[in-house]
């Protein structure tokens, strides 16, 4: 399953993929379905993270694992027993929904990295993000390959509900949301429409996992050359994060009077990412805006961290076990919504990891978020898995929030997305680039910013725990398959 995500993008697999879950789950004793489980964790895992291998060998494989135990233990929610097997198409992908919802949320609050919805895309259940964010896309992969594999337990006898009434749901259900999702609001509202005019910087060159690799003033450096190129009169100029890194505090800075300085030549906005020691032991990761008429207006402190790429939790415990010097401070926490008020605009940001949240972007744009903009730093990859991943993290946030997303990195990809998710301007890894463009800063609101992903696990919830009281009640068993019992 994990084939389908970028940069392979195969999304067709991801339900062939969950159908052969369905039928190793469905009707299953619990070693069987806890077997199962695992073993779509590992499809879906060990793939799509591959690329921490460039980093630690070891710890791939712990977060493969642990990511993989989340579909192990959804595989025991649903009830077990083959004279359950018709609760199936509905318990086995509210069991798997709230598994994506929990590693969301846990551990390190959330690691939802490589989900199944980075994979849905360039199919047509991406759409349903307006409705229920990516837990929603997730929970429509889940029920068509319950559909799938239903239908495929019926041919083969194994499961004989009448007319495949529990696939026509299903299939009834998959449908609905989508048209539901089609028709649902985008974030236009029903007001003029502002436009923003924005330049993009990517400095370019050498991609590295360390600053050793990469000097920090070598990324500075190549972002001032490429600012200095920029000739169109624009309201924004959008920096990566962690572009300025300072060894003291940025306010009263040598590098703050050059953005300011920067600000005033370009009569813009002008907006990137300074990270500032506090203390001995932590640091700060900030995205701050610079007026044209070069003053500080607006600062947002990253609030989701990158467990140990930017903090290390347990330090302590984990100092006995592995080499902790690549990340000698831990960020301090924000606790922002993400909103930024500035000349050029209001604008809801997430900083690189944040991209993966839904509710990180349901934060900003509910505050007032016009335009959501993703300055990142992924710049600590030899190849292009994890910088399309993000890609994908930030088309499915356009269709969540229904708003335009302008993302920025050092080395790529630095995009343009419109609100129905599709990438309008992409730049090439590594090569330096501007990247132009004229977006409108929305106002309406999808059902998703009204809404939330609470709707749809209390529905999760209730589904199973409806399954379970029915079990419950019938502890002699009610034969749902639709074969009768002896004797009956």
């Amino acid at each position: 399953m994990g084939v389908s995500l970028p940069p392979l993008g195969w999304w067709p697999l991801a339900v062939l993929g969950e159908a052969a879950v369905f039928i190793g789950v469905s009707g299953r004793p619990a070693r069987r379905r806890f077997a199962a489980g695992l073993a779509a964790g590992f499809g879906q895992f060990f793939i799509s993270l591959a690329w921490a291998l460039q980093f630690n060998t070891a710890g791939y494989v712990v977060l493969s694992v642990v990511e993989s135990l989340f579909f192990a233990f959804a595989a025991l929610l649903a009830p077990a027993g083959k004279k359950w097997a018709g609760l199936s198409v509905a318990t086995i992908p509210a069991a798997f929904t709230l598994a994506e919802y929990a590693r969301d949320k846990w551990p390190f609050g959330g690691m939802p990295l490589g989900g199944v919805a980075l994979g849905q895309l360039g199919g047509p259940l991406a759409i349903t993000a307006r409705l229920g964010g990516s837990f929603l896309v997730a929970s429509s992969v889940f029920i068509a390959g319950a559909v799938l594999g239903s239908l495929v337990q019926r041919r083969r006898r194994v499961l004989r509900l009448k007319g495949g009434a529990a696939a026509g749901l299903g299939l009834a259900v998959l449908l609905a949301l989508v048209l539901w999702a089609v028709v649902s609001p985008n974030g236009y509202g029903s007001g003029p429409v502002r436009l923003l005019r924005a330049a993009l910087v990517q400095g370019g060159g050498k991609r590295g996992l360390n600053q050793l690799e990469v000097p920090p003033r070598r990324v500075f450096d190549a972002a001032l050359r490429e600012t200095a190129v920029v000739k169109q009169h624009v309201d924004l100029i959008l920096w990566p994060e962690d572009v300025v890194a300072e060894n003291g505090p940025f306010v009263g800075s040598g590098d703050e009077r050059t953005l300011e300085a920067l600000a005033r030549s370009h009569d813009a906005t002008l907006m990137a990412g300074v990270t500032e020691p506090v203390g001995q032991t932590r640091f700060r990761n900030e995205i701050v805006a610079i007026s044209p008429a070069g003053h500080l207006v607006a600062t947002f402190e990253k609030v989701h961290r990158v467990p140990f790429g930017e903090y290390v939790p347990f330090r302590g415990f984990f100092a006995h076990f592995a080499n902790l010097s690549a990340v000698p401070r831990d960020a301090v926490p924000g606790t922002g919504s993400g909103l930024m008020v500035t000349p050029a605009g209001r604008f809801g940001v997430l900083v690189s990891y944040e991209v993966f949240f839904p509710g990180r972007g349901r934060s900003g744009v509910g505050a007032g978020g016009t335009v959501v903009l993703v300055p990142t730093n992924t710049s600590s990859y030899s190849n292009d898995q994890a910088p399309s991943q993000e890609i994908a993290a930030s088309r499915l946030q356009a269709l969540e929030q229904g708003r335009y997303v302008l993302q920025v990195a050092p080395t790529g990809y630095t995009a343009v997305i419109d609100n129905n998710g599709n990438v309008l301007q992409r730049s090439s890894l590594s090569v330096p680039a501007v990247v132009y463009s004229t977006v409108p800063e929305l106002e309406g609101r999808t059902v998703f910013v009204r809404l939330g992903e609470l709707p749809l696990g209390v529905i999760c919830l209730s589904v199973l725990a409806a399954s379970w009281a029915l079990v419950l009640l019938n502890p002699g068993g009610v034969d749902l398959s639709g074969s009768r019992k002896p004797g009956s």
